[in-house]
């Protein structure tokens, strides 16, 4: 259900405490923003208002498009089925290569240009036949509340909910987050706390943390991406230090994902990431025991498919998000029978790469 307005697309929030007559602590992630009346947080849609923490973008969007729900990355969560993707504005990193940064590091609520009420995106979500819906393009957490109505809208429609986030986020709004999503592309930018600093503006510890709470306290279907930037983050020794955590905390099931940077937002004098990069940190999460490793933001056929860990079958053959092999039977290798981590139907959806942006206003009331 929609929660009630306490001004125009600003609902009242619960992660947050008076720290003195004049400011207050939102307690949502740990940059733990202190505020002055008036003030924002550096997620710029989380503001002090009234002496409390408001959310101030409930009900906007910056846009919707149906996407393959590979495009997440997903790879192993009901593959080739379309996913209905959406964000709003603002974010509570401050990456200095976000290729989403004219929606994450907005600050003009202009950029929000759909309303858009949970039970609506529910609605259009099953007119045009997506299985999913994902929180995406800046990052979920820092709409918490509109997210969670959202996935709760779905829920009641038979459609899943799907996070793509940093995992930038306190224990107690993580549970309440999380308990409400089917699904998880968790950003793992980099395994040094430098990197996360330097380039982030964060920390690694919380993400490693939403990680573990995910894997080991919940049903949530996760996996991670992470992009490599050239000198920053793409030595032999983090990714065999990352992949060997990844097996350890999170079990080699996880399947990951190495995307290539393209120069962007404060980051444009770096170079493009090499495809062989990715390819060595792909063979490197295998070597370390990594079932499902994949590369992303280039055409590499074998990369980009699944493969038995047992037999060594392809179960399932991509060609960028067009889905040409499927050998998944009841869950398992169609060969060998092993079964493979993951949510599967018996047969792939057909969406195929398509995009196909939506605008909500195209579809009436009912």
């Amino acid at each position: 259900m929609s929660r009630e307005l306490i001004a125009e697309n600003t609902v009242e929030t619960r992660y947050w405490h008076r720290l003195d007559e004049k400011r207050v602590q939102c307690d949502l992630c740990p940059r733990y923003c202190k505020l002055h009346e008036g003030q924002r947080g550096l997620c710029f849609v989380r503001a002090n208002q009234g002496g409390k923490i408001v959310l101030t973008t409930y009900g906007r969007s910056s846009g919707f498009c149906v996407d393959p729900i590979e495009k997440k990355p997903l790879n192993h969560f009901l593959p080739g089925t379309p996913v209905l993707s959406f964000g709003t504005a603002g974010c509570n990193l401050a990456c200095k290569f976000c290729q989403n940064w004219d929606i994450s590091k907005s600050r003009e609520t202009d950029t929000l240009a759909d309303q858009a009420s949970p039970e609506k995106i529910a609605r259009v979500a099953e007119q045009l036949g997506c299985r999913s819906v994902a929180y995406t393009y800046n990052d979920p957490v820092i709409f918490h509340e509109y997210a969670i109505d959202v996935a709760d809208a779905c829920h009641e429609r038979g459609i899943k909910s799907v996070a793509v986030t940093a995992g930038y986020i306190c224990e107690e709004p993580r549970k309440e987050f999380f308990a409400h999503m089917d699904a998880a592309n968790v950003d793992l930018k980099a395994f040094t706390e430098r990197f996360y600093w330097k380039i982030t503006g964060g920390h690694l510890q919380p993400v490693l943390d939403t990680l573990q709470y995910l894997k080991q306290e919940t049903d949530v279907w996760v996996e991670t991406t992470t992009l490599l930037i050239p000198g920053e983050n793409d030595s032999d020794k983090e990714l065999n230090e990352m992949t060997q955590w990844v097996v350890e905390h999170l079990g080699p099931d996880v399947p990951m994902h190495f995307t290539a940077f393209h120069p962007d937002y404060k980051m444009l004098d770096y170079p493009s990431t090499p495809q062989q990069t990715l390819v060595r940190a792909r063979e490197i999460a295998l070597e370390n025991g990594v079932r499902y490793a994949y590369t992303g933001n280039v055409h590499d056929k074998a990369g980009e498919s699944t493969y038995c860990h047992n037999c060594g079958k392809v179960l399932i053959g991509r060609d960028w998000y067009v889905l040409s092999e499927w050998n998944i039977h009841d869950g398992k290798c169609a060969d060998c029978g092993t079964p493979v981590a993951g949510v599967f139907e018996e047969r792939p959806g057909d969406w195929g790469a398509r995009r196909l942006p939506v605008r909500l206003v195209d579809f009436p009331e009912v």
